[in-house]
């Protein structure tokens, strides 16, 4: 029986350090972060150079500093940057620079790395490459306009904004293809559909490589509407009540509403997203009438349709 107790209290004192870990960040400030690329000295013919360190335990960001030409003579800040993963892409002019990173979490930092140093030799136009911005690869959008964003190409006078439904398969049928003296631009989709968007940097007398390309999705379509199944109206039912609705196709997440008459809201919780079909209302007294309906949203936050406004009386 010690023995059994013995294991019960080892397994909590490891589940209550486990959940501790989880809620206090352990320190990391005696920690130190590893520079892997670019190295020291490194010769680069491309503008947009990829920067990569090994990544430090307990760390939730880190913070990537960037300056031209060195730390103790700067004479210039180029970026100051607080990064979620342990790599990072930045385009940048020719030039001489030095580079350090430090992990962070929500209670302590690491000391910077020592910096290394690195040139971006002057090379033509063609070598180069956009990096887009925002929208991110993926994305799902409700309003048809969309801003596009992207980075500077040192050289480049114009950007072109290509965007397709077909993956660039026939130039001469693009939804759209314009040059842009600036980095943003903005163009209202025409209808719900997937569509594909690249960039190119071109001058007078040349034109980058594309970049990558990024998908976009398109939906302004709601759901349909919601069928209320339980309680029925005007049923008598004791507390809690189990709330029950169809579920939509198409739907991620339902918005349920409960008022104390057809317009004024039960509480401050309310309307409440969930992801289930169903909830279990525990307020009010007997003899109160609850009133309630349901509307369905899709991943993009199309609301459809609410439910008709039905009511039921507390036992």
């Amino acid at each position: 029986m010690k023995i059994n107790l013995y294991l019960f209290l080892s397994a909590a004192a490891l589940l209550l350090l486990g959940s501790c870990k989880d809620i206090i960040e352990p320190d990391i400030d005696k920690r130190q972060v590893n520079l892997l690329a670019p190295g020291e000295a490194y010769l680069s013919k491309n503008y947009t150079v990829s920067f990569w360190w090994d990544p430090v335990e307990d760390a939730s960001a880190y913070r990537l500093q960037i300056v031209s030409p060195k730390f103790d003579s700067i004479g210039a800040l180029i970026t100051d940057t607080l990064v979620k993963s342990n790599q990072f892409a930045f385009n940048l002019e020719p030039g001489s620079y030095q580079w350090r990173v430090r992990a962070e979490n929500s209670g302590s930092l690491t000391p910077f790395s020592a910096p290394r140093g690195f040139s971006v030799l002057p090379s033509s136009i063609k070598q180069q490459a956009v990096l887009l911005g925002s929208p991110a690869s993926g994305a799902l959008v409700n309003n048809p306009s969309v801003s596009y964003r992207w980075g500077t190409v040192y050289g480049a006078t114009l950007y072109r904004l290509q965007i397709d439904t077909n993956n660039f398969a026939d130039t001469a049928k693009l939804v759209y293809n314009q040059i842009f003296p600036m980095q943003e631009a903005e163009f209202s989709l025409p209808k719900d559909q997937q569509y594909q968007w690249r960039v190119r940097a071109e001058n007078d007398t040349a034109q980058s490589k594309w970049s990558a390309v990024r998908v976009v999705r398109y939906d302004h379509t709601p759901p349909g509407q919601v069928t209320l199944s339980a309680p029925t109206e005007a049923k008598v039912v004791p507390l809690p009540v189990a709330l029950q609705w169809n579920t939509v196709s198409g739907a991620s997440r339902y918005k349920l509403y409960v008022l104390k008459d057809s317009t004024a809201l039960y509480g401050p919780g309310f309307p409440m997203l969930l992801n289930t079909s169903s909830y279990t209302f525990n307020l009010g007294a007997s003899g109160d009438r609850i009133y309630w309906k349901v509307s369905a949203l899709d991943a993009a936050g199309n609301e459809g349709p609410a439910s008709k406004l039905q009511s039921f009386v507390l036992l």
